[in-house]
């Protein structure tokens, strides 16, 4: 029996996906996100899969990829394109390859276009296909950056993607709406960029005025996904708290998401380290929040609890994530940062003192 799962990431709106031979107890995950690899290793272990393959639809310009901490939790073997020229994968894969779990396999598809190294992973049966950046639902990826080229996405689409079944499933590796599937027959029809009758003129104009800004984490992501997402040696990776449920950052730093710090409020000490006019002004604060300005935490950090486990927070997590690593080198053991800051905090309509409406 197949299991399947899509999985997201709301920071980079990535889907991850899983795909498991529930008789052989083995499976594939596809473009796993790093800060999500402690989820992902415990459905796995829920689901009692050995994961055979991490792979790769092209190298993220917008995440750092969990491959080489899912290889080093799992022992998973690392596969992407032969053309992504990354250092570190188990195996390097062209057009044609099959990427076997179980009695099950995925055939990979070249699909070039949005990046030179673009991959379609395409289900044994053909009812489902993983299409990475090279097709979203009702749209594609960009072209204007690592290789891309909006010509070879064109034909990508039409003659890799587009000539399987209609009733297949398109799976894409990222979406901004909500959307999480289409299928082939949706997209041939309805796609405003290459369905129906648009030519490939057509497309390339369209692409080549797009004018987007680039990714905001491309130049972490890209270099760090050159080397399957390993963590620079002198950074490592540090052991999972159990206090709370947290998230390791490619950064170094361990984050806590607003849902997950309102569970615990009362229980853990809440660090604002932001400056009093902040702290009383429009946003508001936490309850019982400690309000203590980053310059002067270096010096002040006797004034806390070294006992308790410590969230600090800030307008939007810049300040506060350079406080968790001050307060590492005071001696706290127990150290996150709230991700997204007080504008997060806010927007996801949690409590606070104070603020404007």
């Amino acid at each position: 029996m197949l299991i399947f799962r899509q999985l997201f990431d709301p920071q980079s709106s990535t889907y991850t996906y899983l795909l498991g031979d529930s008789s052989r107890g083995e499976a594939v995950i596809i473009d796993p996100v790093f800060e999500e690899v402690r989820r992902d290793a415990a459905l796995l272990s829920e689901l009692s899969f050995r994961l055979a393959y991490s792979l790769e639809t092209h190298v993220h310009a917008d995440h750092v990829t969990g491959a080489s901490l899912l290889k080093e939790r799992t022992g998973c073997g690392i596969a992407l394109a032969k053309e992504s020229g990354a250092e570190g994968p188990d195996r390097l894969l062209a057009d044609g390859d099959i990427v076997a779990f179980g009695s099950r396999h995925l055939k990979v598809r070249a699909t070039p276009g949005h990046t030179a190294c673009s991959l379609t992973y395409v289900l044994d049966d053909e009812s489902m296909a993983f299409t990475g950046d090279c097709l979203f639902v009702r749209g594609t990826g960009r072209t204007d950056f690592q290789h891309g080229d909006p010509h070879l996405l064109y034909r990508s689409v039409r003659d890799r993607i587009f000539t399987l079944p209609d009733a297949c499933l398109l799976y894409p590796a990222h979406d901004y709406r909500g959307l999480t599937v289409t299928s082939v027959g949706e997209e041939r029809r309805y796609n405003p960029r290459l369905g129906g009758e648009i030519g490939e003129d057509d497309f390339v104009g369209y692409m080549r005025n797009l004018n987007l800004p680039h990714p905001k984490k491309i130049d972490i992501a890209v270099p760090a996904n050159l080397k399957c997402g390993r963590p620079p040696a002198e950074r490592g990776v540090a052991q999972t708290p159990s206090w709370a449920p947290l998230r390791y950052t490619f950064a170094g730093i361990w984050e806590i998401d607003p849902n997950a710090l309102e569970e615990l409020l009362g229980r853990v000490q809440i660090l604002d380290v932001r400056e009093k006019e902040e702290f009383d002004g429009p946003l508001g604060h936490i309850e019982g929040a400690i309000l203590l300005p980053l310059g002067e935490l270096q010096a002040r950090a006797g004034e806390l609890d070294g006992e308790r486990p410590t969230v600090a927070l800030c307008r939007a997590g810049s300040r506060s994530a350079r406080a968790t690593a001050i307060l590492e080198g005071c001696g706290f053991k127990e150290v996150a940062n709230l991700a997204g800051g007080m504008l997060r905090w806010r927007a996801e309509g949690h409590p606070v003192i104070g603020g404007s409406s």
